[in-house]
């Protein structure tokens, strides 16, 4: 019976689970605190912070890896490939280390899968990376040509989801036109055209803030912070990356901490979670024009989508696009098991990054 480890490094997260086949053995998210994070300068410099974490569940579980067919992460911001799942080889490993596409908590996953498999010689692999690229080439273009829009999303979770729908529905995936929302420490918005991720937001960068990211801002205003004299480089890639969205202005990256607040009383928390969510319903409503407005329904999944305060005002917003289905907290675990079983069941040939 193949042991299956699944790696998933969020923003403010790791979650890690052991599975015999499909079976769960178990599983646990293991949360770290923000104003611990903020002590590291790039996500890279978490390393041996979710390393131990790990081993610590590991040994609290009784898990030894020597009985660990293999092990599967959550993928990195690489460089653009196609969907599907590969082998975590040294060249992927490089540009990781690198950020070549960037700064994402999911660059940590093949890292720390080959931290862990190298020495029992376990293989890792990984499924449906950030760096997914299925874009339209209209969608890439911005307002100046040395910075064109970029594939970045949650792609995983936005792929199973779209698995899930059509098999929940008995459809064909490339029959499939949705927009998909991923909503966690991140936020994805995405058009789904033909079961493809034809246009997104880049959740580090663009579309509505976020927990702990910033989304859009008005950049001319940016230009101005970054020439005050106030910042450093990495002080400022920090503000608007793990520093900005809910931190930035309510001091937490905690949704469900915002919510009690507003229960309270907190008329600041209630402004500021329902410009989240009032930036989520337009980025919806760009994506729809984005799929002519042939919407079959608008997923949302992520730990957000809990919510029900955030719920009903999407709802309010955006019904006149298409119905609402939700997935809340996603089936990124799942997925990656799956895309390692499939490898392991010898279904599907992993693909060699390069």
């Amino acid at each position: 019976m193949a042991r299956i480890l699944v790696i998933n490094p969020g923003s403010t997260s790791t979650k890690i689970a052991l599975y015999e086949e499909e079976k769960e053995i178990t599983k646990e998210e293991i949360n770290h605190d923000a104003e611990t994070l903020k002590k590291y300068k790039n996500v890279i410099e978490q390393f041996y912070l979710r390393l131990n974490a790990i081993k610590n569940w590991l040994d609290r579980n009784g898990i030894n890896l020597k009985d660990v067919s293999a092990i599967v992460v959550r993928g990195g911001l690489i460089k653009p490939v196609q969907s599907g799942t590969y082998i975590v080889n040294d060249i992927m490993v490089e540009d990781l280390k690198k950020g070549i596409g960037g700064e994402h908590p999911s660059n940590l996953g093949g890292l720390l899968g080959r931290a862990l498999g190298d020495k029992y010689g376990i293989p890792v692999y990984t499924l449906d990376p950030v760096a997914v690229d299925e874009m339209e080439n209209v969608a890439r273009i911005s307002g100046l040509p040395e910075l064109p829009r970029k594939s970045q999303s949650h792609a995983l979770n936005i792929k199973a989801c779209i698995h899930r729908y059509a098999k929940e529905n008995n459809l064909k995936e490339e029959e499939l036109n949705l927009i998909v929302v991923h909503m966690g420490g991140g936020i994805s918005v995405a058009a789904i055209k033909n079961g493809k991720i034809v246009d997104v937001n880049n959740a580090n960068q663009m579309g509505p803030f976020s927990p702990e990211r910033t989304g859009s801002l008005p950049s001319m205003k940016v230009v101005d912070l970054c020439y005050s004299g106030k910042y450093t480089f990495d002080e400022m890639k920090k503000k608007i990356v793990g520093m900005g969205g809910l931190v930035a202005h309510l001091g937490t990256n905690d949704a469900r901490e915002v919510e009690k607040r507003i229960q309270s009383g907190d008329k600041k928390a209630k402004l500021v979670f329902e410009a989240m969510v009032y930036q989520i319903a337009k980025e919806i409503g760009r994506m729809a024009a984005a799929l002519n407005g042939d919407v079959r329904t608008i997923i949302l999944t992520g730990g957000l989508a809990y919510s029900k305060r955030l719920i009903e005002i999407i709802i309010d917003m955006t019904s006149f696009i298409a119905p609402i289905t939700l997935y809340p907290g996603g089936d990124e675990m799942e997925a990656l098991r799956d895309g390692a079983l499939r490898v392991l069941r010898n279904i599907e040939t992993p693909k060699i990054y390069s």
